[in-house]
């Protein structure tokens, strides 16, 4: 299977038009998502309503986020297909797989066990994804061996930006992270690092995250 946008099926419509509907402009953030079949990152009590524009659990405590964050976390990331992308929380391996379309490379870190294997095999046997690289462990310590990323993406709350996942963000990069205290209000923030070294923080939308561990 191809490595970017080879999932299997027709590209689902209705999807598509919902992504469009709630402000989601990228047109290669639609095609992907539209192409991906999010039922195969759900547990089977919860497969059937897959379709549906929610949060679903997948165990062990974490959630598999609704497509329409996802795209709007994706879109923020303004990928051209270059990039080296770290990605913080595997969880089912759903967001993984976008990312992986979108991007040059990416680095994902899950520190429950049974997710992480999952998701690999989801992800690499079943999608035989090639761009991709997993390891079980904390994600707030990003992957500092393939440092520095252009982009970094957190999907859990945490109640403030990790320090190593600053110093891990290449210069003209840009983090997404949720901010907040864990069951309170957080905000989606997008961390802009300049070619001088200047951080530039922008606070767009409140989310509710499982909290960063």
């Amino acid at each position: 299977m191809a490595r970017r946008g080879g999932y299997a099926g027709a590209v689902d419509e209705a999807l598509a038009r919902r992504l469009r509907a709630a402000g989601i402009l990228d047109a290669r953030v639609i095609h992907s998502m539209a192409k991906l079949d999010r039922a195969r990152f759900v547990p089977e009590p919860w497969r059937s309503e897959a379709g549906d524009d929610r949060p679903l659990p997948i165990g062990h405590g974490q959630t598999i986020s609704q497509p329409t964050l996802v795209a709007a976390m994706t879109e923020l990331l303004e990928l051209a297909g270059t990039e080296r992308v770290l990605e913080v929380g595997t969880g089912s391996g759903y967001q993984t797989a976008i990312l992986a379309a979108l991007a040059g490379e990416v680095w994902s870190v899950e520190r429950v066990p049974e997710l992480a294997e999952a998701a690999r095999a989801r992800l690499l046997v079943e999608l035989g994804l090639a761009n991709l690289h997993l390891r079980t462990g904390d994600g707030a310590l990003g992957w500092a061996e393939a440092a520095p990323f252009d982009r970094i993406l957190v999907t859990a709350g945490a109640e403030a930006v990790p320090p190593p996942l600053l110093e891990q963000l290449a210069a003209g990069g840009r983090m997404v992270v949720p901010v907040g205290p864990p069951g309170g209000v957080q905000w989606l923030r997008a961390l802009d690092l300049d070619a001088a070294g200047r951080w530039r923080a922008r606070d767009l939308a409140a989310v509710r995250f499982v909290p960063l561990v």
